[in-house]
């Protein structure tokens, strides 16, 4: 592989506008005068894809990398057949995230967090510590993956409602931690356990939507999908827990605009949520800039119900500036809804039409694409980017043999956070 020269790009704060070097793992504004995310400024303002590079880091120009990790999979867009005829739209684009080595689709985790995850670990920190990632299962079984393979020292703290979540085709290494909140806790309490542990010498938090990284490689979606399609599409359909996807798919949607090559539009974001738990679409919907208050037990209840897990975020970046409401004010869409019977319909209907299983986040997404068609809430003719998030992932199961494993540590809900940080460092130690 050609020698990888590390991406030139400077930070900047979207509060007051300030920029400023990533020197080590930065994850706000040096002076921030609001909450705020921060933002990638690519010194290459019209991006060149670097097949010489592997899978996910083709798209270098636009992920702040200093280093390629092997290993990686990478986002395919192609253009529907199956689903589009059955829907009657002319320009349906699929980007598939997962595994469907027939298409060239090579994530062995079978989800785009993977994307995530081979972005934010070539980013550098200058930090020997240990990285904390909470998650409710996708994101911490592709990290697990990454950290695993290059021998990144990770702690992942997950819901233990979600353990199954965390397959994987060999035996983790050892530099890889699991601790997880007991049952009926959510990846709420799973952030509790890892806000705990960043606070212990030697714990640094991976950063989720902050983290520049972690949006970027996200964002390689609309990456794959706009230099495929050869313009930019007039919707985005996508399934959101924390909505950092969506984010991720605004900003990428803003680079190209500066490229100048791919049309001028902004694509609607056509987002949604696993009903009953529909947080960020009940905000949406009341035009509220803030989140509205959430009952914990109700919540907690809600996300039993569904059946995409991954969907369970009770406090995504919404209202920070540059965040979920920002991106949804700027581009323009809605905020739909699908329950688990919707989904599974989906799911089946994906699966015949297209040939592939998917995950159940991504069976919301297909489902309310569906919806959107069926309520006129889309133009046949427009261009169309499905985004499925997680896929192949019966197809990988059935090729390799698979192993489940469990959490070092469980904690009850209620667990003395003093205790919590002994057991911690007692785990590292040991």
């Amino acid at each position: 592989m050609k020698n990888f020269i590390p991406t030139a790009y400077h930070l900047k704060s979207l509060c007051c506008g300030e920029e400023f070097p990533d020197k080590m793992w930065e994850l706000q504004c040096p002076s921030p005068h609001q909450p705020s995310l921060i933002r990638a400024i690519y010194d290459k303002k019209q991006i060149a894809l670097h097949p010489e590079y592997s899978g996910l880091y083709r798209y270098a120009d636009w992920l702040p990398v200093e280093r390629i990790l092997q290993g990686s999979g990478e986002p395919v867009t192609y253009k529907s057949e199956g689903l589009s005829k059955f829907l009657g739209l002319e320009e349906l684009y699929i980007t598939f995230n997962g595994y469907w080595p027939e298409k060239g689709a090579l994530m062995k985790s079978g989800t785009f967090k993977e994307c995530e995850a081979y972005s934010v670990c070539g980013r550098t920190n200058g930090s020997n510590g240990v990285m904390v990632v909470a998650s409710a299962g996708n994101t911490a079984r592709a990290f697990a993956r990454v950290c695993s393979e290059n021998k990144i020292p990770l702690l992942l703290c997950v819901p233990l409602d979600n353990i199954q979540a965390l397959w994987f085709d060999g035996i983790l290494n050892t530099c890889v931690k699991i601790i997880a909140c007991e049952k009926g806790g959510d990846y709420y309490d799973a952030i509790h356990l890892s806000n705990l542990a960043v606070e212990l010498d030697g714990f640094y938090p991976e950063g989720g939507a902050k983290n520049v990284a972690r949006r970027d490689g996200m964002g390689t979606t609309v990456l794959s999908a706009v230099t495929t399609i050869g313009s930019i599409p007039d919707y985005y359909f996508q399934a959101i827990g924390s909505g950092t996807g969506a984010i991720a798919a605004w900003e990428a949607n803003l680079r190209f605009l500066d490229d100048g090559r791919f049309g001028r539009n902004k694509m609607k974001l056509m987002l949604s949520q696993n009903a009953p738990f529909l947080p960020i679409k009940e905000a949406w919907d009341q035009n509220s800039p803030i989140m509205l208050p959430m009952d914990d037990e109700i919540a907690r209840r809600q996300v039993e119900e569904i059946n995409a897990k991954v969907l369970s975020n009770r406090k995504p970046p919404y209202a920070i500036k540059g965040g979920l409401f920002d991106a949804l004010t700027d581009a323009g869409g809605a905020i739909l809804a699908a329950s688990n019977q919707e989904a599974e319909k989906a799911a089946e209907l994906f699966l015949q039409l297209e040939g592939n299983d998917v995950e159940p986040a991504a069976a919301v997404a297909i489902a309310t694409l569906m919806k959107a068609v069926s309520e006129k809430l889309i133009e046949k003719k427009s261009v169309i980017m499905l985004n499925i998030t997680g896929g192949g992932i019966e197809k990988y199961k059935s090729e390799n043999s698979i192993t489940y494993v469990t959490p070092n540590l469980v904690f009850a809900l209620d667990a003395d956070p003093l205790e919590i940080k002994r057991q911690i460092t007692q785990m590292f130690q040991g």
